[in-house]
């Protein structure tokens, strides 16, 4: 990994380009997007603000690719994203760059996490469509067999977030393609520039014209158009609950196949039996990774009342050692929010809970410059509040920036409670050196994924997603080649 980037690591205006049926095009009603630097505020990049026309043509040039994509045989395919993750590789130095640059995010997340995450799910899902497998069922007597054939769809759409751009983007894309399906693509418009990255090799990854597209524009535009498109068969959507919501609404009546990976509102809860100190510093990491600005983040700490006080001091003065800087130094660990917008909606709701009463132990307000080149980015100080009971918006709405709340409980009973007292479901950590009580609460926590004593441990094979208000479905591993194809029962006599 690189060492260093240059203060300007992306030294011209660049202008983004739709991949649609091979062929990198402008936008067909001619307008454009100014993307913007997180870190200062400057446009660097111009983007296409597609419409239903680019969504029809990318479309179409999908259903023409889809017949001879969905016959190549399955090594073929794993063959295609092996270069492509090949190509990542190859080209991660740049990816990083541009990712810390499109996001605001510090490259070293960047470095460690994101680049080389989006290599692994090419690589994985090439290795997963090799050993993805159906079933036969012989019943007594043996005079017939019944076997399940999965299909790939037809023409899919992914849309991915701006939260961790390629990693997401791949994420989606990666099932998609090694299953057989073509792809519209549209990643999120506030970070296009390593999904536009990406695009430009595929071709040389193997990809036949058509088989892999991306559309850029806004969501209520191109993403809607794709979401309505009669001749896509699913979408796989990760953002927003609003969003996923809108998106269920929209494809009610018309039968598409959703995945929704959607927001998050995670508790922590952190029994008196815990190490301490290693819950103490996992918890700074789950709280203030990428800006917060994850949906596995942890943003209500459940904490018991014999450890409050010691757990609180000792997480308070970890957060005020963390200075926001420039995400182009290697030595920042917390970067710029994404957005102007998204900034002023996460002051927003610290001032809410102000008024509300919440006591304000650390930051609470913008964050200083690190220096003159980032003076008008979007730097918010990492926020730790308390005071608030599980009924305020605080604990309540997803932020998605630095901004954590603090509650007390006194029984495992009340951890439990307050930990499902939530519209969201996506994921829990449970902090505690009994394992009998871990499995326990994590058996009656309301999430799709429980940590015990450890945050953000992956493993692609396992399913991933949420319940309630954090979506519908599964992704990762077999569950995710699942989601990209269509089961069909057969039934042949053995005679």
């Amino acid at each position: 990994m690189p060492q260093s980037y240059p203060v300007n690591y992306l030294r011209h205006m660049m202008e983004l380009q739709n991949l649609i049926g091979g062929e990198m095009t402008n936008p067909k009603g001619g307008a454009w997007l100014d993307n913007i630097e997180p870190a200062t505020g400057h446009v660097f990049s111009r983007i296409p603000r597609s419409n239903a026309a680019d969504v029809e043509a990318a479309v179409q040039a999908a259903r023409t690719a889809f017949p001879a994509w969905s016959a190549t045989p399955f090594e073929e395919r794993a063959a295609s994203l092996r270069r492509w993750g090949a190509l990542i590789a190859e080209h991660s130095e740049a990816l990083i760059a541009a990712e810390s640059q499109d996001n605001g995010k510090p490259v070293s997340l960047a470095g460690a996490v994101d680049i080389p995450r989006a290599q692994k799910n090419l690589e994985f899902f090439a290795g997963a469509i090799e050993h993805f497998a159906s079933e036969a069922h012989i019943p007594g007597g043996a005079e017939f067999i019944h076997y399940t054939h999965r299909k790939p769809i037809g023409v899919v759409g992914c849309i991915s977030p701006w939260n961790l751009p390629l990693y997401l983007f791949t994420w989606k894309i990666a099932p998609a393609l090694a299953a057989g399906n073509c792809v519209v693509a549209k990643p999120s418009e506030v970070t296009p520039v390593t999904a536009w990255m990406l695009s430009k090799w595929a071709a040389e990854a193997g990809f036949p014209a058509g088989v892999f597209n991306v559309v850029h524009g806004l969501g209520h535009e191109a993403g809607q158009a794709l979401v309505e498109h009669p001749h896509v068969k699913a979408i796989s959507f990760t953002g927003g609950t609003q969003t996923g919501a809108h998106i269920a609404r929209t494809t009610a009546g018309i039968f598409k196949k959703l995945s929704l990976e959607l927001g998050g509102k995670n508790p922590a809860i952190v029994f008196a039996d815990c190490d301490v100190d290693k819950a103490v510093s996992t918890t700074i990491r789950s709280s203030f990774a990428n800006q917060g600005q994850i949906c596995l983040c942890s943003s209500r700490i459940l904490i018991e009342d014999s450890l409050y006080d010691t757990f609180r001091d000792a997480l308070v003065a970890k957060a005020k050692r963390i200075a926001p800087g420039d995400p182009s130094d290697p030595n920042t660990k917390m970067g710029a929010l994404v957005s102007a917008p998204h900034r002023d909606k996460v002051l927003a709701y610290i001032e809410s809970a102000k008024v509300q009463g919440a006591s304000v132990l650390c930051g609470g307000d913008v964050a200083s410059a690190p220096n003159d080149r980032c003076e008008a980015g979007y730097f918010v100080q990492p926020t730790i509040l308390e005071g608030l009971g599980p009924a305020c918006s605080i604990n309540q709405e997803e932020i998605f920036g630095p901004v954590i709340s603090l509650q007390r409980f006194s029984t495992e009973a009340e951890a439990i409670k307050l930990a499902n007292d939530s519209d969201y479901g996506l994921a829990a950590t449970i902090w505690t050196q009994d394992a009998a009580k871990a499995h326990r609460v994590a058996t009656q926590v309301e999430s799709g994924i429980a940590w015990i004593n450890c945050w953000l441990v992956r493993d692609l094979r396992t399913p991933f997603g949420g319940v309630k208000s954090s979506g519908i479905g599964r992704e990762g591993g077999f569950e995710a080649l699942r989601f990209f194809t269509e089961p069909q029962s057969v039934c042949i006599p053995t005679h």
